[in-house]
């Protein structure tokens, strides 16, 4: 299926309660090695797509919703029926990050490997490593070796 602008892709947590919808394209999607995304997805990197918050909507069970601010740029949402993940908010960068497993009629193609500095699994993929951010992002923009 091709992808338009105005196509809407829908996703749920793991139990189906609450659901979402995203619309368009993706403004960039990658993977996430720093400590909290790892913990956070209890895998060794987090693949995201970044979305304009406008683009997200919750479509059933806002209601279930719950929500952690660990940092100023980090607004963990999840199911709480089930635990299920399925997004951070990230209000500095205007950005809402919806877990790639999420939404999986998106068509994942990583671009870029943020916070390599802290990865625990090496990936050699070709893709730039930046050592935190982008310069955009209020990174260093340091790229680092594979």
């Amino acid at each position: 299926m091709t992808t338009t602008e105005n196509k809407t892709h829908t996703g749920r947590c793991f139990c189906g309660t609450v659901e979402i919808a995203v619309s368009g394209e993706p403004v960039g999607m990658g993977y996430c090695h720093c400590e909290s995304c790892r913990a956070w997805s209890a895998g060794p990197v987090n693949a995201f797509t970044l979305w304009p918050p406008d683009a997200v909507r919750f479509t059933k069970g806002t209601d279930k919703v719950g929500s952690y601010h660990k940092t100023d740029n980090s607004l963990r949402k999840w199911c709480t029926v089930c635990g299920g993940h399925l997004m951070t908010e990230h209000p500095q960068w205007k950005l809402i990050d919806v877990y790639a497993a999420i939404v999986p009629s998106v068509a994942f193609k990583p671009g870029i490997h943020v916070n390599y500095q802290d990865t625990v699994i090496p990936m050699r993929d070709g893709l730039p490593k930046q050592r935190d951010f982008p310069v955009e992002l209020g990174g260093t923009g340091q790229l680092m070796a594979e």
